[in-house]
C-alpha cells in the first residue's frame, strides 16, 4: 500500500498469493453449496457461476466492489435455497471480511447491512430457523474481525509514515549542523587571512620581512581550514564506517582563537572568569563556534577596533558576551541564525543586536541540560 488509507479511502486488497488463496477458500465454499445441486442442477450451477464471477472481479479490485459483491452474494442465496444447513453461506461471511480489507470500513459495514438483510429476509419468510441467528453473528464477526485487520494494517502504514518524516527531519537537521560548521570554519579562515595578505599587501615594500610573515600566517590558516573542512565533512561519515575525524574544537582553545585574531591585526581582548575546562564537549565546541561567528563579523565590519570578549563559567550556565564597534544592520544574518541555532539546540539562547561599542552578542547555555543532552546523545 501507498500511503495511510483513511476511513472512507478504499485500500488495494493485500496481492499476490493472498487475494488468489482467498479466491480458493471463496470457491470451496461456493463448492460446498453447490453440491446439492438444490434449486436443481441448471439453476444451482448457474448461481456457482455467477458468484465465483463476482469473486474473481472482487479479487482483481474491480469496480463497483460492493456491486460485485452483492452479485456473488445473490448467487450464494440462491445456492443455499433458504437452508440454514447449507454450509456454502461460509462464504458470505468471507465476503464480508473481504468488502472491510479491499473497499475500507464504509464498504465493510455497507455490505454487512446488506448480508443482515439477506439473512433477515429468509429467516422471517422463507424459513423460520434459529440457525439464521448464526450466520448473522458469523458475518458480524467476520466483518468486526476485518475491521480489526484494516485497522492493523493502517496504524502500521501510519507509523511507517511517521518513521520515514522522523528520519527525513534528522537528516535535515544533520545537513543543517554541518551547513553550520562549513560556513563558520570558512568564514573565518577567509576573513582573518585577507587580514593577512591585506597587511602584507601593505608592508610588502616597507617591510619584507613583515609581509612573508603574514603571508606564512595566512598560509598556515589556509592549511588549518582544510584540516576543519575535512572534520565537518567527516561528519558525515555513519558510525562505524571506519571514518576518521580529529577531534572538534572546544572551549579550551577559545584563547589560541583569539591569538589567531590577534595575529592578523584585530584589537581583541579577552577576560575569562571560571574553568571553561568542565564545560561538555557539545556546549564547549558551541562557544568556540558562536565566538569564531561573532569575531569574523568584528574583523570584517569593524576593522581596527577594539572587540571585548568575556566568558564567564558557573555551576548552572555559561555565559558568553562579545562587544564591537561594528555597524548595525551589515550582512546577511546568515551567522547571527547559526549563533542562535548553535545555542538552542543546547537549550540556551544567543541574542545578537546594537548594543556596547555597537554591535554586541550574548550568548548564555545551560551547564546541566547540556550535560544531559549529551547523554541522552
Amino acid at each position: 500500500m501507498n500511503g495511510v488509507p483513511g476511513p472512507a479511502r478504499p485500500a488495494v486488497f493485500p496481492p499476490g498469493a493472498a487475494r488468489w488463496a482467498a479466491l480458493a477458500v471463496f470457491t470451496v465454499f461456493v463448492g460446498i453449496g453447490l453440491a446439492r445441486m438444490n434449486p436443481g442442477p441448471p439453476a444451482a450451477v448457474a448461481a456457482a457461476a455467477v458468484a465465483i464471477g463476482a469473486g474473481v472481479q472482487l479479487v482483481l479490485h474491480r469496480r463497483p466492489l460492493l456491486g460485485y459483491a452483492a452479485v456473488a452474494t445473490g448467487g450464494i442465496a440462491v445456492l443455499g435455497h433458504g437452508m440454514a444447513s447449507n454450509v456454502g453461506w461460509f462464504a458470505v461471511c468471507l465476503v464480508g471480511a473481504w468488502c472491510v480489507l479491499a473497499g475500507g470500513r464504509r464498504a465493510g459495514l455497507a455490505y454487512w447491512a446488506l448480508a443482515m438483510a439477506v439473512f433477515a429476509a429468509e429467516w422471517l419468510w422463507f424459513q423460520p430457523d434459529p440457525g439464521w441467528g448464526a450466520w448473522m453473528a458469523g458475518t458480524t464477526l467476520s466483518v468486526l474481525a476485518g475491521l480489526f485487520i484494516r485497522h492493523e494494517i493502517d496504524l502500521v502504514a501510519q507509523l511507517r509514515a511517521a518513521q520515514a518524516g522522523l528520519a527525513e527531519r534528522a537528516r535535515a537537521e544533520e545537513r543543517n549542523r554541518i551547513a553550520r560548521e562549513l560556513h563558520d570554519v570558512i568564514a573565518h579562515t577567509l576573513t582573518v587571512s585577507l587580514l593577512h595578505v591585506t597587511s602584507a599587501r601593505l608592508a610588502v615594500e616597507h617591510d619584507p620581512a613583515d609581509a612573508a610573515r603574514a603571508l606564512a600566517e595566512a598560509e598556515r590558516l589556509g592549511r588549518e581550514s582544510l584540516d576543519e573542512v575535512r572534520q565537518a565533512v567527516g561528519l558525515l561519515h555513519q558510525q562505524g564506517d571506519g571514518g576518521r575525524t580529529a577531534p572538534l574544537p572546544g572551549a579550551d582553545e577559545l584563547p589560541a582563537l583569539v591569538d589567531r585574531f590577534r595575529s592578523a591585526g584585530a584589537d581583541v581582548t579577552l577576560t575569562i572568569d571560571g574553568d571553561p575546562g568542565r564545560l561538555p564537549a557539545t556546549t564547549g565546541l558551541a562557544v568556540y563556534r558562536i565566538l569564531q561567528e561573532a569575531l569574523t563579523n568584528a574583523a570584517k565590519h569593524a576593522p581596527g577596533s577594539l572587540t571585548a570578549v568575556h566568558l564567564g563559567v558557573d555551576a548552572d550556565a555559561v555565559e558568553l558576551a562579545v562587544d564591537s564597534a561594528a555597524e548595525p544592520g551589515t550582512g546577511t544574518g546568515v551567522g547571527v541564525i547559526s549563533m542562535r541555532e548553535r545555542a538552542e539546540s543546547l537549550g540556551g539562547q544567543c541574542q545578537a543586536g546594537p548594543g556596547g561599542q555597537g554591535w554586541l552578542v550574548q550568548a548564555t547555555l545551560p551547564l546541566h541540560g547540556s550535560q544531559r543532552r549529551a547523554g541522552a546523545a
